[in-house]
């Protein structure tokens, strides 16, 4: 099967389901209160390698299919497939139907490889599009021999941190090293309280999705239509934008700097009401690199209030009170009201290892969310080769992602 999209095609030449090399128990296992929350998104993870091993890509994909059978029997939950329980809640069923395993080919060197624009280059084509199960993987050679390793998760199931322990534990098992992290499915660990305690203002960040309008639909020549975006940020602009977000001996990290730094941009490219865009302007940055100090601390205490034991102790005694009715973040239904500005949200990936699976071979590593709604979701990751940098994918509408682009102080 060809897939083109501009100069870049991908020839499929191989698909199967990759499973647990051991024989489970098939059992179910519910969802946290906190994974309840989350929409069925998906969100894939890109990791691009040169060719400086002589092991071919046949050897190369076998030693991956073969080290993700063997992990599998640790990560069991990555190998079943969410369905819905007696109540309609979704649960993972934990019957080993396996991993789809894609095997590709790509007429592109590595050098040559477009980033900057994940929709033709990225999404289905280098990383899946998952149709079952919790995980897909997808392992294309480059015309130069390097090899890209997409995969896609399903995130109700595994976050960032935890995605990353098990990519970080196949890339072991690749390299015939034992596991250096073991998962953790304990459940009780995240039961509610008896009683429950809720925050009121709880109510005014979640909502039962029953609660939300029909979803606004988007014609072919929609200005918002959403694009994807990957930018690469040095580690001189992420500590000139700290630098410049530090006052009063308040001194701001580089996730709240930068977070202000594209509140900013956002409320720039708000431009279909002049309310919207004086309501965020109030809080947002004026001129280059420049970030009010009523900005910096709006997202200083947004951070500092959501980071804390009691704030998710709360939230899962706030969900555990709507069960079985499925509640979500006001965030993904683009905000709380029609009189919010464009809905953003930022999260750092983890800052785990990066996987390599040889003993040569140098990654380089993309993260993006394939998000279907109107809030902007931004994944901030550290660079492998150079320490302090970030890969910064951003996934919004046309409009904010080109100002974001043309601001000259990123």
């Amino acid at each position: 099967m060809i897939a083109k999209v501009g100069e870049l095609r991908v020839s499929i030449s191989k698909k199967e389901v990759v499973a647990a090399v051991l024989p489970l128990q098939e059992h179910w296992l519910p969802l946290s209160n906190l994974d309840l929350l989350l929409p069925p998104v998906d969100v894939g993870v890109l990791f691009c390698y040169q060719n400086t091993t002589s092991h071919g890509f046949g050897a190369m994909v076998g030693a991956l299919k073969k080290a993700m059978a063997q992990a599998l029997v640790s990560y069991y939950a990555l190998a079943g497939e969410v369905v819905p329980n007696s109540v309609g809640e979704p649960e993972i069923l934990c019957n080993n139907r396996g991993v789809d395993f894609i095997e590709a080919h790509a007429d592109v060197e590595l050098k040559h490889l477009n980033l900057y624009n994940p929709d033709d280059t990225i999404e289905g084509k280098l990383v899946p599009n998952k149709k079952k199960g919790v995980l897909a993987v997808q392992a294309t050679q480059l015309k130069c021999g390097g090899l890209v390793v997409g995969c896609t998760f399903d995130h109700r199931v595994a976050d960032a941190y935890s995605a990353n322990m098990f990519l970080v534990s196949w890339a072991d098992l690749a390299q015939s090293n034992p596991i250096s992290q073991l998962p953790c499915f304990r459940r009780s660990l995240l039961n509610p309280r008896r009683p429950g305690c809720i925050d009121p203002t709880l109510d005014d960040m979640y909502v039962p999705i029953s609660t939300l309008p029909p979803p606004k639909q988007l014609l072919e020549d929609d200005d918002d239509h959403l694009i994807s975006r990957i930018y690469y940020v040095t580690i001189d602009q992420l500590n000139h934008l700290q630098s410049l977000a530090t006052s009063n001996g308040h001194k701001r990290t580089k996730l709240e700097a930068f977070s202000a730094f594209l509140w900013k941009m956002v409320a720039q490219c708000d431009k279909k009401t002049s309310t919207k865009l004086q309501k965020w302007e109030s809080l947002s940055m004026e001129g280059v690199g420049y970030v009010k100090e009523e900005a910096r601390k709006q997202v200083h205490d947004f951070l500092e209030n959501a980071v804390t034991k009691d704030h998710f102790l709360g939230l899962i005694d706030w969900v555990e009170a709507h069960r079985p009715e499925p509640a979500l973040a006001k965030i993904y239904s683009s905000g709380s009201s029609s009189e919010d500005g464009p809905a953003l949200w930022c999260h750092r990936a983890s800052d785990s290892r990066f996987p390599r699976w040889t003993s040569g071979g140098v990654s380089r590593f993309s993260g993006h969310t394939i998000f279907r709604g109107a809030a902007t979701p931004v994944m901030l990751c550290q660079c492998p080769l150079r320490l302090g940098t970030v890969m910064d994918s951003i996934h919004a509408p046309n409009e904010e992602a080109v100002g974001v682009y043309r601001d000259p102080g990123l």
